[in-house]
């Protein structure tokens, strides 16, 4: 693993940050970028079981989207209610610790996040996340899948109002 002054790079190497991304969307690749994230071991680990499960279904995908932190639903925290609680403290060392190694939204990977019947449920970056609200961010990148075509086009439909709006 890169030292620790050069995380970030590493992540722009390994096309792994947002502009990257977007790159690999504007290619029509967001899905393959999705999956390379999951295996390149970002983080320290792979999520391989993650990128099987999306590729059993057909998925739609959009993105990376900068979106309101405050419209996103984490799965992991330490709160009661959250689909899968951790300890306290254990999150708050490392969510503090990775928010002192962030500089910009654009630097980092976005955020995976699924549709669910209108809400949007942070499914990997849990712990980025938790980091940005520490710094007291606004915004974030991710990129959103959706089950259906109709869940798609209906959130699009959403995107597209908020653009054109006063």
């Amino acid at each position: 693993m890169p030292s620790e002054g050069s995380v970030e790079e590493a992540i722009r190497l390994l096309e792994l940050d947002s502009l990257s991304a977007q790159k690999w969307a504007r290619d029509g690749k967001i899905e393959a970028w999705v999956h390379k994230y999951l295996l390149s071991g970002l983080g320290g680990a792979t999520n391989p079981q993650f990128s099987e499960g999306l590729k059993r279904e057909k998925r739609w995908w959009n993105g990376p989207l900068e979106l309101p932190l405050a419209g996103l639903f984490p799965a992991v925290g330490p709160e009661p209610g959250m689909e899968y609680v951790v300890d306290r403290d254990g999150w708050r060392a490392r969510t503090r610790k990775l928010a002192a190694s962030f500089s910009s939204p654009l630097s980092l990977p976005p955020l995976i996040v699924e549709y669910r019947t209108g809400v949007l449920s942070v499914r990997d970056g849990n712990t980025r996340y938790g980091a940005m609200q520490l710094l007291g961010w606004q915004a974030c990148w991710v990129v959103v899948w959706y089950n259906t075509r109709d869940d798609y086009d209906g959130h699009n439909k959403i995107l597209l109002g908020r653009k054109t709006a006063p």
